[in-house]
């Protein structure tokens, strides 16, 4: 039987309380990866724990964890199933950037953390779907606006309860102007779709959610900026988010590089052996320090251009250390990796996603090219 979570632990300990739900959810992976079934049991135990308002300060009702610390977390969860980590890591952006504008630009977010902390309620991300551009159309009525869109990617959205999204405006005096806002997933008019039949991370649950003429009241719009331009805003989800989400490809990784060490051990100890565990401890180091900077970066550096870049860098070596350390650890198990029983395959699937979230390569490559040389981050 699974050790049951307790929450007597410190409640600064949070990666104790990760390994706990791990070690409880692990006999579950499998089988959610096979059926491409949602990490249910993963999202009720980290509730349970009080993970989803972790981030929340406790000033406003949060447990008041340390940044570092969930990443930390999201890391462990993601030894165990690296779709749990993942899917929660979206919540814990949504989370992290306005406790963080709370204190250090007293923005008037403080009721919706309250709101997230008394509710224990689960924020779902749009971001895959919006990034700098957004999507779909929010029309002027009486009191607010009527939006349509369809929002992919949206991890963990069977169990959400606020939708944390965006729409394009064409405002009459100042164009095209994004508006964001939360919806919740009770709303009429908002409808799960489910399309996530993918390669690897599919216990996320990250189907795609459509939004069809739903009222958001003006109250609601808790942002407005230019689509397509960094705008602070951006600053902030750029440099908050992208650790917490990489913390679950790096656990990934840390899971794989264990299982290869493990069944490695055993084997005959060749010179072969001995350079292919050598290859697998660089990449993993790399994928730890390039981690470590985006963390870092988050929680020191002021936020504007600069910092962004700096976090692009980290990020895309982040990704490429990650599914190096993973791609080496198959190297040396040898053969026996491409069975999915020893769970390798299902790593290597998994961290493949770390490729396609916002900046990717080459768009980082020219966003930090463009600092580079001085000529602004927006093209």
């Amino acid at each position: 039987m699974p050790d049951a979570i307790t929450t007597d632990l410190p409640r600064t300990d949070w990666v104790a309380l990760a390994d706990q739900v791990g070690r409880e959810i692990a006999a579950t992976t499998a089988r959610h990866d096979e059926e491409g079934s949602f990490v249910e049991e993963g999202f009720r135990a980290l509730k349970d724990a009080g993970f989803f308002k972790a981030l929340i300060p406790a000033e406003l009702g949060g447990l008041g964890a340390d940044y570092r610390d969930v990443c930390n977390a999201i890391r462990r969860l993601g030894t165990y199933c690296g779709s749990t980590a993942l899917a929660f890591s979206m919540h814990s952006h949504l989370v992290a950037v306005p406790a963080w504008r709370w204190r250090h630009e007293k923005a008037p977010v403080e009721g919706m953390l309250k709101r997230v902390a008394a509710e224990n309620l689960i924020l779902i991300s749009s971001g895959g779907s919006d990034w700098l551009p957004s999507n779909g159309r929010a029309t002027k009525v009486d009191g607010g606006f009527r939006v349509s869109a369809k929002k992919v990617f949206s991890s963990g959205c069977q169990m959400g309860d606020l939708l944390v999204t965006s729409a394009i405006h064409d405002d009459p005096e100042k164009g095209p102007t994004v508006l964001h806002f939360a919806v919740p997933f009770t709303a009429e008019g908002v409808r799960r779709v489910d399309t996530w039949r993918v390669l690897g991370m599919r216990g996320t649950g990250s189907h795609d959610v459509v939004l069809e003429d739903v009222f958001v009241p003006d109250a609601a719009v808790v942002a407005r900026r230019e689509p397509g331009k960094w705008h602070l805003l951006f600053h902030h989800i750029f440099a908050l988010a992208f650790p917490l989400v990489y913390s679950a490809y790096v656990g990934v990784a840390e899971g794989a590089r264990a299982r290869a060490l493990e069944i490695a051990r055993d084997k005959p100890k060749t010179h072969a052996l001995t350079i292919a565990a050598g290859r697998l401890e660089n990449a993993f180091m790399q994928a730890e320090m390039s981690l470590d900077r985006m963390i870092t970066i988050a929680e020191t550096e002021a936020p504007g251009a600069e910092r962004t870049s700096r976090a692009a860098i980290a990020h895309t070596l982040t990704t490429q250390a990650a599914i190096a350390t993973v791609e080496r650890a198959m190297e040396l198990v040898g053969g026996a990796s491409f069975y999915r029983d020893l769970g390798l395959e299902r790593a290597f699937r998994d961290v493949q996603g770390a490729r396609f979230h916002p900046l990717q390569e080459v768009p980082q490559l020219e966003l930090t090219g463009r600092m580079a040389l001085g000529m602004g981050i927006d093209g």
